[in-house]
């Protein structure tokens, strides 16, 4: 049975713990995260993010967001 992005992406972050963009696009070939993130939160789904940094390979600091998951009892 084929898996939407959607699911794959629950796997992912189920088996991962964690998503980030690249991460969806090198490793399941979804080239809109944020999109299906929303959709996954309008679907009940508690997901919550984190902005992080870092350098990219030409010294310059970058910004994404990496989602995932919350345990129970975690703030959000």
């Amino acid at each position: 049975m084929k898996q939407s992005q959607c699911e794959k992406i629950l796997d992912y972050m189920d088996r991962f713990g964690s998503i980030t963009t690249l991460e969806a696009f090198n490793d399941i070939g979804c080239t809109r995260l944020a999109s299906r993130i929303c959709d996954l939160r309008q679907r009940g789904y508690a997901i919550a993010d984190k902005l992080e940094k870092r350098k990219n390979r030409f010294g310059v600091t970058v910004h994404y967001k990496r989602y995932y998951m919350p345990k129970e009892g975690e703030i959000r």
